[in-house]
């Protein structure tokens, strides 16, 4: 293979390849603002220069293509001086207000300013000003003096929306961001630009001013809010004298899965976990305890009862569902088709199926049901797992509903609460029959058991996650010799015919 030298170091590469790729697969620091792996190269930034030997002046990184026995360097007095010059031109009409930028924190801005020290300015002008807090739509406010014209946020909505929101009006520097003439910025996944912007211009609405980001803690997560079950970051913070809470989604990079991105609809969803959540059991509405709650359980399975499970209940609860209702020979259904919004689906990351993981049901055989209204007539007793949908149709029975929500409750007979899906371990296969792990992020000062733990404690036995693969799923077919702890954080395709 080729092979070139960065900075003394050897590298073996493929010819042609983007020079800025090498060097951020590697780890090489390079300054960049207009470049992005899913975007490509644009040039107009003119931050990642380099000295390539036998070249007169210093190339940008991110348009050169490697070619055997070319010699790169990053560092030293001229390319230093070069960047140097490049960034105190992207400061001229910058204003450096740092302080009181959301993005403060998070800002490639304000990395290379604080490493090059560029702290006095030069200018004996007057700065270009331009507008702030524009609403470009109901997401994404704009602060145009503090834009870069990177363009990555244009080209994102010319390359992967196509929807061409977003244009650069005027010229030289009073050129700026702003939305296409009689539109405004809504395409299902405006939030996508504010991680694309380097610099605090493009900041979400949602999230601003709401925490500094040097408080919050990121942890990996699986979006729930569609099958596609997109990878991301949950960025929460445990304030004193307050419950640990869930700030923002971002979106975690899983090429097989959502690539770099995610849609609004599961960005802004995290607000689900931080409102309206059940933390004590009601019997008729009045508090009781998880004790007697479960007793009371014990008393209602051994009637004839309908049990209905939830979609978005992880794979290893749902086992452990099915092997409680085979072996208390009652009725365990699915009612998918409440899920199926053919109107939310589009040709990117969003699919119909509002539910994260349906092919869990398929793979572990629970009985979809498309009649509920049959299905119900012939059941005088229903247990809910999690299940938020067509609670009307449940009215006239009594029902014990195992949930995380405390919201249109109140006609149902016992009310016991669980962990939501950040608040326990599990796996979830999403559209493409990609099994991924979802690993506890969230620790309340009341924390609800989950209800494997709540299951386990009506059989008089200690249960959980891990053995319940242990026990009813390592011999299924499809996950036969799979070793759960080895699923790493792209995923394992299974090989499923159902």
């Amino acid at each position: 293979m080729p092979k070139i030298l960065i900075d003394d170091r050897e590298f073996e590469v493929k010819e042609g390849e983007l020079l800025i790729e090498i060097m951020l697969q590697n780890g090489i620091s390079i300054p960049h603002f207009c470049y992005h792996e899913s975007l490509g190269k644009d040039g107009n930034c003119r931050m990642c220069m380099v000295e390539i030997e036998g070249q007169k002046r210093p190339q940008i990184a991110c348009d050169t293509p490697v070619k055997d026995g070319m010699v790169v360097r990053t560092k030293g007095e001229k390319i230093e001086k070069t960047k140097r010059g490049i960034l105190e031109l992207e400061l001229v009409n910058h204003p450096v207000d740092c302080p009181v930028c959301d993005q403060a924190g998070e800002c490639k801005l304000q990395d290379y300013y604080m490493d090059v020290g560029l702290y006095d300015s030069r200018l004996d002008v007057p700065k270009v000003k331009a507008k702030k807090h524009i609403h470009l739509g109901s997401e994404i406010m704009l602060d145009q003096e503090r834009c870069v014209l990177c363009k990555r946020c244009v080209r994102f909505t010319q390359i992967y929306t196509k929807t061409n929101d977003l244009i650069v009006e005027k010229r030289s520097d009073r050129s700026v961001i702003t939305t296409f003439p009689g539109s405004r910025f809504e395409n299902g996944y405006t939030g996508n630009v504010v991680d694309l912007c380097p610099v605090g211009a493009l900041t979400d609405r949602d999230f601003r001013f709401k925490k500094r980001v040097w408080f919050l803690t990121r942890s990996k997560g699986i979006c729930t809010g569609c099958s596609r079950g997109c990878n991301i970051w949950v960025d929460h913070d445990k304030n004193k004298h307050q419950d640990d809470t869930i700030y923002r989604f971002k979106p975690r990079r899983n090429d097989k899965v959502n690539g770099f991105f995610m849609c609004d609809y599961g960005r802004y969803s995290y607000k689900k976990e931080n409102e309206n959540r059940l933390y004590q059991a009601l019997l008729n509405n009045q508090t009781i305890d998880i004790k007697t709650a479960l007793k009371e359980c014990e008393n209602i399975f051994a009637k004839s009862v309908l049990w209905v499970a939830d979609a978005s209940l992880s794979l290893e609860e749902l086992a452990y569902i099915k092997a409680l209702s085979d072996k208390e020979e009652v009725k365990l259904v699915a009612f998918l088709d409440v899920y199926t919004d053919d109107a939310f689906e589009d040709k990117l990351l969003k699919k119909r199926e509002k539910a994260s993981n349906i092919n869990a049901i398929k793979l572990l055989g629970i009985d979809i049901v498309d009649d509920t209204d049959e299905v119900l007539s012939r059941y005088e007793y229903a247990v809910l797992f999690n299940f938020q949908h067509l609670k009307e149709k449940f009215s006239l029975k009594k029902v014990i509903n195992f949930t995380t929500t405390d919201k249109d409750i109140a006609d149902f007979y016992l009310n016991i609460p669980i962990a939501s899906v950040y608040e326990k371990n599990g796996t979830y296969i999403n559209c493409d029959w990609i099994l991924q792990k979802s690993e506890k992020i969230i620790s309340k000062d009341i924390q609800p058991l989950t209800l494997i733990e709540l299951l386990a404690r009506i059989e008089k036995r200690h249960f959980d996650e891990n053995g319940v693969w242990k026990e009813y799923l390592s011999d299924i077919k499809e996950l036969k010799g799979l070793d759960i702890s080895l699923v790493g954080e792209q995923g394992y395709k299974i090989e499923a015919k159902v």
